[in-house]
């Protein structure tokens, strides 16, 4: 990393970006979006047609558990050496791209493009890194995304992290200097993904955000802005992305067996690139991410989750209210006293264990209409949640460790990040 950044966790990275292509067919959403919507995947493969595109160069997940995912993953790693050797990335050495993301609802999202040590991140439960995950990682999807990186000469970034910074240091004093900074894409993304235009930043700007970082990673004040004492510092928390990066992690893991430690700062696979995303941002909202269970029987569901759940009654009261929706119509459970502080940490335990019992599927879905439509087929059933307040998340990770799986969205599916930049990882 730059001399400047030395000791911290982020920094600038050899960033690729494609050259000779259109962008609005390059990039295309993360790829564990629309994972029951498959016709969603089947237009944006129209729509790419035969021009170069990074969803050649990704797996969405509706197709991970399919048959001919082995040869998926062999022709994504085929075709990012092609695209290698024809030159299809320009490089843009040791940088820091800031980004403006126009979403569809016409905010504005800041961001900040560069590379994590994982050697500061941790996903486990209680970790003290300074880089943590906001979820429980499902260790049964690791496996299957190992697979896709593995051999993979390039990493495409989804991953978002977020720094708690109320006062607006790191990213935000960037805007108003994007003029004298180096412009590198603007385009319109597909799919209502809006609009995005990136600038790389100047000597004078990397200093600057390497600053503002110190600040915020200084123990004395993480502590006194938490009310905590001698906490660790948590610097950024997954936001989206965090079985991705658990990934990365893996790969990295492995790699370490094979050469000894004094070589392992050398290793391309020891970083990742993300988008670093201040909490306080103004276009930033948590969504909920809904529950859909299927191939079961909703009636008896829900009989079992009112059994489950000790004081458990039809309607809604004090306590966890859990609304449901299927093709008979809609309801709610309330769950008293809960022991959980999410109604998540209520619902999720529940469907896994029946799940694992008596069969069917889950899947997490954005977007309530979303839901309903998949309820409303026969032998479904889904569950809408309530959102989680963003002020809540950084203090519950510090206090508590991680959330329920799939607790929150960064917005709505077409808001998460769309795969553009690159990196050898190999």
């Amino acid at each position: 990393m730059d001399n400047c950044f030395q000791g911290l966790p982020f920094g600038p990275a050899d960033i690729l970006l494609p050259q000779n292509c259109d962008y609005d067919r390059w990039s295309v959403v993360a790829c564990d979006q629309y994972t029951s919507q498959p016709e969603y995947w089947q237009r944006v493969e129209e729509y790419v047609g035969n021009a170069p595109s990074a969803l050649r160069l990704i797996l969405p997940e509706s197709c991970l558990d399919g048959p001919n995912v082995e040869t998926d993953i062999t022709e994504i790693n085929t075709t990012m050496t092609r695209y290698l050797r024809e030159n299809r990335f320009k490089v843009l050495p040791e940088s820091l791209l800031y980004v403006e993301r126009r979403l569809d609802n016409l905010r504005l999202r800041r961001g900040l493009v560069g590379m994590v040590d994982l050697e500061c991140y941790d996903y486990e439960p209680g970790s003290s890194a300074p880089i943590r995950a906001t979820e429980g990682t499902v260790m049964a999807r690791i496996p299957p995304r190992v697979a896709v990186r593995k051999n993979a000469p390039l990493e495409l970034p989804h991953v978002m992290l977020l720094a708690d910074d109320p006062g607006r240091t790191v990213i935000e004093p960037l805007a108003a200097r994007k003029g004298e900074l180096e412009k590198v894409y603007d385009f319109d993304l597909m799919e209502r993904g809006g609009h995005i235009a990136g600038w790389r930043l100047n000597e004078g700007q990397l200093a600057a955000v390497a600053a503002s970082l110190r600040a915020l990673a200084d123990p004395a004040s993480f502590n006194a802005r938490y009310g905590t004492a001698d906490k660790p510092v948590l610097l950024f928390a997954v936001g989206d992305g965090n079985h991705s990066l658990a990934t990365a992690k893996e790969c990295y893991e492995r790699q370490k067996k094979l050469v000894p430690p004094d070589q392992w700062a050398n290793l391309p696979a020891r970083y990742a690139l993300c988008e670093l995303v201040n909490l306080h941002d103004a276009s930033l909202e948590f969504e909920p991410i809904h529950r859909v269970v299927f191939q079961t029987d909703p009636e008896a569901l829900t009989a079992a989750l009112l059994a489950a759940c000790p004081g458990a009654y039809r309607g809604e009261g004090d306590g966890h209210v859990l609304r449901y929706v299927w093709a008979g119509g809609s309801g709610s459970i309330t769950v008293p006293r809960p022991a959980a502080q999410l109604e998540v940490g209520t619902l999720q335990p529940f469907l896994d264990a029946y799940v694992r019992a008596r069969g069917g599927r889950i899947d997490y879905i954005h977007g309530a209409d979303v839901i309903r439509a998949l309820a409303a087929r026969p032998g479904n059933i889904g569950f809408l949640l309530p959102a989680l307040g963003k002020e809540q998340l950084f203090p519950t990770v510090i206090h508590d460790g991680v959330l329920p799986r799939k607790t929150f969205s960064m917005g709505e599916a077409h808001d998460k990040r769309f795969y553009l930049e690159a990196r050898k990882i190999r």
